[in-house]
């Protein structure tokens, strides 16, 4: 997560979008006094600061009631979503290498750990309302931050640098001929909220 006030922004940190990525992409940018929470394992050039009372994964709405309305009315925020059936894939590959290969992805779906995104920019009490100014979309990943830094005047060639946490998946076929009926109708059910939010279908 940061919050710059160099640039007024504020970067909501979501699961299996390149956030790490993006996150070191742009400490490189912020100022010394800057908000910039740690990330786990830390990847360099990424330099955490005045990270106190903040925690990498915050919510929108953890982080406005932090910051008070009007610095949250007058920033920038925005964040990254993702397919879910793409994304739960992308999160169980994760998974499995942490658990050393012996996590079969039926065993995984069974679980109750997903990278259930939508309640970091939603409204706590109603996950209709998005309460950030923009959700990019992670298949036109480098089109929106290009569109995003353009606005904020952060220089940027096209590349983030770095594809942090990106060596898990060792299966690259679309999702569409990985997962099994079954296992398609129980991500689903998972993401019931960001497929209506988004509209997200699985062809």
């Amino acid at each position: 997560m940061i919050i710059s006030h160099k640039y007024k922004f504020i970067f909501i940190k979501n699961g299996k979008t390149a956030g790490t990525s993006i996150e070191v992409f742009l400490s490189q940018f912020c100022a010394s006094s800057d908000i910039v929470t740690p990330i786990y394992p830390p990847v360099e050039p990424h330099c955490p600061r005045n990270h106190k009372g903040f925690y990498n994964r915050m919510t929108s709405a953890e982080i406005r009631e932090r910051i008070g309305e009007k610095t949250w009315r007058n920033y920038f925020k925005f964040c990254v979503e993702r397919n879910p059936w793409d994304k739960t894939l992308s999160y169980y590959y994760m998974a499995k290498f942490r658990a050393n290969g012996n996590l079969s992805l039926d065993e995984f779906l069974a679980g109750q750990e997903f990278p259930i995104n939508f309640p970091r920019y939603t409204e706590p009490d109603n996950s209709s309302k998005i309460i950030v100014d923009r959700v990019l979309d992670f298949d036109n990943l480098i089109g929106g931050l290009r569109e995003v830094f353009q606005g904020l005047r952060i220089p940027f060639n096209g590349s983030l640098g770095v594809h942090a946490k990106s060596e898990y998946r060792t299966d690259r076929r679309p999702y569409q001929e990985v997962l099994t009926s079954t296992q398609a109708e129980r991500i689903r059910d998972i993401f019931a909220v960001e497929i209506a939010l988004h509209g997200y279908c699985f062809y």
